[in-house]
C-alpha cells in the first residue's frame, strides 16, 4: 500500500505551534474484517479484542474467535475515540442514523421489505 500523510505540515496549529506531518508506512501490515469488539481496561491501558461473530442473530452462548488484540495507551485510546466519533457523526449526517440493535435492522420475510417494528 502507498504511504499516506495524515496531517498537514508547516501549518500553524490553533495556539501557533507547528503541526506534525506523519507518513504512514503500512508495508507488512495486515487487514482484517471484524464485526465484534470487546473492550476491557487496566489502570494504564485499553485492550480491544476484535473478531468475527458468524451468527449475530443466535441466542444463548456463542463462541467468537478473537483474531486481533489491540492494546492502547489511554491517551491513544482517547484520540481514537474522538476520531471514531467524528467519523460516525459524518457518516450519519450523510446516510442516516446507524441502528445498533440488529433485530431492528433485520428485514421481516413475512412483511416483504418492511422492517421489523421495534417493541414498545
Amino acid at each position: 500500500m502507498a504511504e499516506a500523510p495524515v496531517a498537514q505540515a508547516a501549518a500553524p496549529g490553533p495556539n501557533g505551534e507547528q503541526q506534525v506531518e506523519l507518513i504512514l508506512k503500512d508495508e507488512g501490515s495486515s487487514t482484517i474484517y471484524t464485526n465484534f469488539a470487546r473492550v476491557s481496561a487496566t489502570p494504564e491501558e485499553i485492550i480491544i479484542d476484535l473478531g468475527v461473530n458468524s451468527n449475530p442473530f443466535a441466542e444463548g452462548q456463542q463462541e467468537v474467535k478473537v483474531s486481533t488484540k489491540a492494546i492502547l495507551g489511554l491517551y491513544t485510546a482517547k484520540r481514537l475515540l474522538a476520531a471514531l466519533q467524528m467519523t460516525i457523526a459524518r457518516h450519519e449526517e450523510v446516510f442516516g442514523l446507524l441502528e445498533l440493535d440488529v433485530r431492528k435492522r433485520v428485514q421481516n420475510p413475512d412483511a416483504g421489505s418492511q422492517a421489523v417494528a421495534p417493541a414498545s
